[in-house]
């Protein structure tokens, strides 16, 4: 059975944020949450879901959102390389957790999206 709350750490953890940046998220309103009997943090599975962009169209807040195709994975360990075309012959390479190969399900000849936002590169699975 899925969890319907996470402890503040867990869904930091599952937005791939810091704890601190959850918190400033919390006093600024971007993220609701609520408190346990020992007052600490808790933030519903739907809140999470609705911040990682998986309902009503949301998504993550970047302008420059380049979607492509992986190309090629290479995982090393706990990092790995993604390497996606986004209009050949641009390509695009990320290095991401393995975690997060794993969790988004990139595999070549997968669509997929380079977020840009600073000076990181995030993927997204399209």
């Amino acid at each position: 059975m899925a969890r319907q709350y996470y402890t503040a750490s867990d869904a930091a953890h599952r937005l791939g944020i810091s704890l601190d940046t959850l918190r400033r998220w919390d006093r600024s309103g971007r993220i609701k949450t609520t408190r346990d009997s020992g007052n600490r943090r808790l933030v519903a599975a739907k809140e999470i879901e609705r911040l990682r962009g998986r309902q009503s169209g949301d998504q993550l807040s970047a302008r420059n959102r380049l979607p492509g195709t992986v190309s090629e994975v290479k995982v090393d360990g706990l990092i790995a390389q993604v390497e996606l075309v986004v209009t050949d012959p641009v390509r695009i390479v990320a290095i991401v957790t393995a975690d997060a190969v794993e969790e988004l399900g990139l595999r070549n000849g997968e669509p997929a999206t380079a977020v840009v936002k600073a000076t990181s590169v995030m993927v997204e699975h399209a």
